[in-house]
């Protein structure tokens, strides 16, 4: 391990601390004081004792363990809903990637690992301490400036269709996507895809219900993903107290080639769907059934 690289402590109760390393400095705790000297030069994966008899694990921080103690500007995206991303907006090396919503930039370093040096992330954020937050992040987990990233100020709706960029995949972590659905149509090629991160079922309902009615975009399909940790101990064998339950919905839909629209859904939407009480966007294609018993309501 070298001097200014980043570290994780782990002492025997689970706690951590992250510290970088500078010669000649000391990490305190209520264990006493360790010397990075002593750290500086080591192979990590090694344990390590403090002057008051406190032991410590020293590893450098995986991803997810990084993002989830970084400094914060935004809200992260956590690394279960990240991997989701990854994986099921299929994220590949030398992918065209553009993302809405820098936040702290938890996300953004998954899509750059993902996409390579390769590949393109850029990124837009519209408030600027949330983009030097992130900044100051992706740099220091990848060591330096990553050659595949590009940081933004502006609002995407905006600022994408005046760039002519085209994208593979489009991610959108924002209050409101669905002010973006134009300008991700027009910049995504076909076959490519966009994944909304939205927190609420009124979001929710509105994203998906506004790409259905823009016709240039598959069925989206919804789901969210819960993490439930295990306590395992000889015959004791039990769910863990602690649980990652919602966080976010996650959205995903393809991008018809031009002047393509998807089949017709022939399953009937449920009954009151899109009654009175209902004001979002509408599919252009409902069937003539549906329509009437919208009205009767």
């Amino acid at each position: 391990m070298r001097a200014g690289e980043w570290v994780r402590l782990t002492d025997n109760k689970g706690r951590r601390h992250n510290l970088c390393l500078e010669p000649g400095k000391r990490f305190f705790s209520n264990k006493g004081h360790l010397e990075h000297d002593e750290l500086i030069g080591r192979e990590e994966g090694f344990s390590v004792t403090s002057s008051a008899g406190g032991q410590y694990l020293v590893f450098r921080p995986l991803l997810s363990e990084f993002v989830v103690s970084m400094p914060r500007g935004a809200a992260v995206v956590y690394p279960k809903d990240a991997a989701q991303i990854v994986a099921m907006a299929d994220i590949f090396p030398g992918a065209d990637v553009v993302e809405a919503g820098v936040g702290s930039g938890a996300l953004t370093c998954s899509l750059l690992r993902a996409v390579g040096p390769h590949g393109r992330v850029s990124s837009y954020e519209r408030r600027e301490e949330f983009a030097d937050v992130a900044r100051r992040n992706v740099t220091q987990f990848f060591d330096g400036e990553h050659p595949a990233w590009q940081l933004s100020l502006g609002d995407l709706a905006e600022e994408l269709p005046r760039s002519g960029e085209r994208a593979d995949r489009v991610i959108l972590d924002m209050l409101a996507p669905w002010d973006c659905v134009d300008a991700v149509a027009d910049a995504l090629r076909p076959g490519g895809i966009v994944c909304g991160y939205v927190a609420t079922t009124t979001q929710l309902s509105r994203f998906v219900e506004t790409l259905r009615a823009h016709g240039s975009f598959t069925e989206p399909s919804v789901w969210e993903s819960l993490v439930r940790d295990w306590h395992v101990e000889g015959l004791a064998v039990r769910p863990g107290h602690k649980m990652i339950g919602h966080t976010a919905f996650l959205v995903t839909a393809r991008r018809m080639a031009p002047g393509e629209r998807p089949p017709r859904k022939t399953r009937r939407p449920a009954p009151g769907a899109y009654g009175p009480d209902y004001t979002g966007p509408r599919p252009a294609d409902l069937p003539p059934q549906v329509l009437e018993d919208t009205q009767d309501d």
